[in-house]
């Protein structure tokens, strides 16, 4: 790996995307890295304020909506067109999603975990609270703070690294298209390539489960009602 990758792909919620980006761009990272926001169909004033901050915060944004008329959520077309530009750099792709605030070294440390572990394909960082606390969706390491657990489950996109290996090995051109989500599917394909997959306890990030798709939080509020829209509208397929 030469370089890094970061991306955040978002819909909306601006205000809390823009506290992701503002912690992404004041990371302390000694390794040459892009910034890009891949904006999916947000409202045309959201667009505009998206634009706004690129050019006064200085980090690159793609409106998809220039380049694909399919609708929202574009995740696969993210990272397939990702995963070609880093084959291209023999970069990693690093996905900090737009409800998750980074610490100033989590990216750095994700990167140097990264390359200190066997056989990495995915280094994802622990999610928690605002007061700390483990959350979703890494409760299972709940009172395993401050170690690197080798993990059989799903590493979540909340931010996570995908090295050049893993990039190299699994071809995101081959992934389920009738599909919205993709990091079960990635993890299980990394693992199958004989690669590891690996959370670190010791990077915790804030994660706001589902701040840009409100909608969801009815997986909690109101389970039923979150189940009936999931299966009856097609909605979150992963």
């Amino acid at each position: 790996m030469k370089n890094l990758h970061i991306i955040t792909p978002v819909k909306d919620s601006i205000d809390s995307t823009l506290e992701t980006v503002r912690a992404v761009l004041t990371s302390q990272l000694n390794i040459p890295s892009s910034y890009t926001l891949y904006n999916d169909f947000s409202t045309p004033e959201n667009t505009l304020r998206l634009e706004e901050a690129a050019r006064e915060m200085g980090f690159q944004l793609v409106n998809l909506c220039d380049i694909t008329d399919h609708p929202s959520p574009n995740y696969l077309l993210v990272l397939q067109r990702e995963r070609k530009l880093c084959l291209e750099e023999d970069a990693a792709l690093l996905i900090v999603e737009s409800d998750v605030v980074v610490r100033p070294e989590t990216l750095q440390g994700l990167w140097n975990g990264a390359l200190s572990q066997k056989d990495t394909g995915i280094a994802a960082a622990v999610t928690v609270d605002n007061e700390g606390e483990i959350n979703y969706p890494y409760l299972y390491a709940k009172g395993k703070a401050n170690q690197v657990i080798d993990t059989r489950r799903h590493c979540s996109f909340c931010c996570s690294l995908l090295t050049t290996e893993l990039l190299n090995r699994v071809d995101f051109d081959q992934l389920d298209s009738t599909k919205n989500w993709f990091d079960v599917t990635i993890s299980h394909r990394s693992l199958e390539s004989g690669l590891h997959n690996y959370l670190f306890t010791s990077l915790p990030v804030i994660h706001r489960p589902h701040g840009s798709r409100p909608w969801k939080q009815l997986k909690y509020k109101n389970p039923l009602l979150y189940y009936w829209r999931k299966f009856t509208k097609g909605f979150d397929k992963i």
